[in-house]
């Protein structure tokens, strides 16, 4: 078998591996198994071929990749309780962090309350989600509108 043959199955199966995964993960190896095929076809030396290979496939790594994550995924949905920061809830029970108390509403679901600066909140005030730990939602006051 050519040389060129192994290049060209290389370049196959590492399109084949980002096709079935899509996690840019061999991509770029696919990029430099292209080159070096090329080169194989022309006659350069076997070891030339693999050393262009690797500096091909990690200049594709390095210049591209950042790129890449920048734009692929950059609608990610947050889910569960990481979905909850940044949406309001109302108090219902007045939140004092001294005293280890309080409650607030959001999406229809009762959650321990902690202030985010430390401040009482009254019952039935508007409240922004900064944070949750553990079982707490971290709060502040909603800007007057």
């Amino acid at each position: 078998m050519s040389v060129w043959c192994v290049w060209l199955a290389v370049f196959v199966v590492c399109i084949g591996l980002e096709a079935a995964s899509m996690a840019l993960t061999s991509i770029w190896f696919a990029g430099g198994a292209l080159i070096a095929c090329v080169l194989s076809i022309a006659g350069v030396n076997l070891y030339i071929q693999m050393a262009v290979f690797v500096v091909v496939s990690f200049l594709l790594l390095y210049s591209t990749r950042p790129l890449a994550l920048r734009y692929i995924n950059q609608k990610t949905v947050r889910t569960n309780v990481d979905a909850l920061v940044g949406k309001k809830a109302r108090v219902t029970a007045e939140i004092d962090n001294d005293e280890a108390r309080g409650t607030a509403m959001v999406s229809g679901q009762e959650w321990t309350a902690r202030s985010a600066d430390g401040s009482r909140i009254p019952k039935d005030t508007m409240v922004q989600i900064q944070a949750v730990s553990g079982v707490k939602l971290i709060v502040s006051k909603c800007k007057e509108e």
